[in-house]
């Protein structure tokens, strides 16, 4: 049985994304003390900010699919998609995603801290931007091969930003670095994926991906995959990290799974095996990858608690 096509054109299985937000909030919570209220004001910000950016993608995804309407009814996978098989009006989507945007704002607005409380920032003008550089992605700049993909690293980038701000929690460098490269590994997958789908009528398509050539993205991809394994790995030992995780923290434990997690992904985008959707790998496309992250996320755990 289908969901309403409004729902299915807001994309909730693309809020996963989000959890970049809980970033900085999880890494720092070794260092709030014994505030118990502290705490729990810190995590209600941060919830609200990861609701703003699901109203935000949302609000996007659905102008993103009005101005794509006519490729994606030529595309073997998008014509399914609720405003292109016909399924939901275009001005609705328009009315939905306006009231999206003003959601996204009013979330973000509760999930910036007060003045007083040192630290943290503006959320709504990190959702804001996030918004506006995603708009300026759907109706041109999705077009240019390579600025696509910073677009979509930016994006993630912000996520961590404004989890940041609302946590009222320091930003690592070394965190953002892993960010910036994670988030551009996956956006060429993504076009590597795209291209073996859509084969010879790619370029007709997508007028970027006429631009890309496989050679260029396995490439990319690679060197995209090191740089993100080693920052995230200088991190795991950063002098800072371990003022948050303790002297004696095993961190650098979660460091395979990551490099397991890389590779893992990569062999599946060559295998063509859904590698070019991180979310629907993630959401169980793979059982080993979902077993991987599981693992990491509880040994992430393990050292902030014991």
């Amino acid at each position: 049985m289908k969901s309403p096509a409004l729902l299915r054109a807001l994309r909730p299985h693309q809020w996963v994304k989000n959890v970049f937000v809980l970033a900085a909030l999880v890494f720092a919570l070794g260092e709030m003390g014994p505030e118990a209220a502290t705490a729990t004001e810190r995590i209600v910000r941060v919830l609200f900010a990861a609701g703003a950016f699901c109203l935000g993608a949302s609000a996007i995804y659905l102008v993103n699919d009005v101005a794509d309407i006519e490729s994606d009814r030529l595309h073997p996978e998008k014509r399914k998609r609720p405003i292109a098989a016909g399924e939901l009006s275009v001005p609705l989507a328009l009315v939905a995603s306006a009231v999206c945007v003003a959601g996204a704002l009013g979330l973000a607005f509760f999930a910036t801290p007060g003045a007083k409380e040192e630290g943290g920032g503006n959320v709504m003008l990190v959702v804001g931007a996030y918004m506006t550089s995603n708009l300026l992605y759907s109706i041109k700049l999705k077009q240019i091969a390579i600025v696509d993909a910073f677009l979509i690293a930016l994006g993630f980038m912000l996520r961590v930003v404004a989890g940041a701000y609302a946590a009222a929690a320091p930003i690592s460098h070394w965190l953002l670095l892993a960010t910036l490269f994670l988030a551009l590994f996956l956006a060429f997958c993504k076009r590597r994926a795209e291209m073996d789908l859509l084969g010879t009528e790619a370029a007709s398509h997508r007028k970027n991906l006429g631009q890309y050539t496989p050679e260029f993205l396995e490439q990319a991809t690679g060197v995209l995959a090191a740089c993100a394994i080693i920052t995230y790995a200088m991190y795991t030992v950063d002098e800072e990290t371990a003022k948050k995780f303790g002297e004696d923290s095993h961190l650098v434990w979660t460091v395979p799974f990551v490099v397991f997690g890389l590779f893992r992904y990569l062999l599946l985008v060559q295998r063509q095996e859904g590698g070019g959707s991180p979310t629907r790998v993630l959401l169980g496309g793979d059982t080993v990858f979902v077993i991987n992250a599981l693992l990491w996320g509880a040994m992430v755990l393990s050292c902030l608690f014991y």
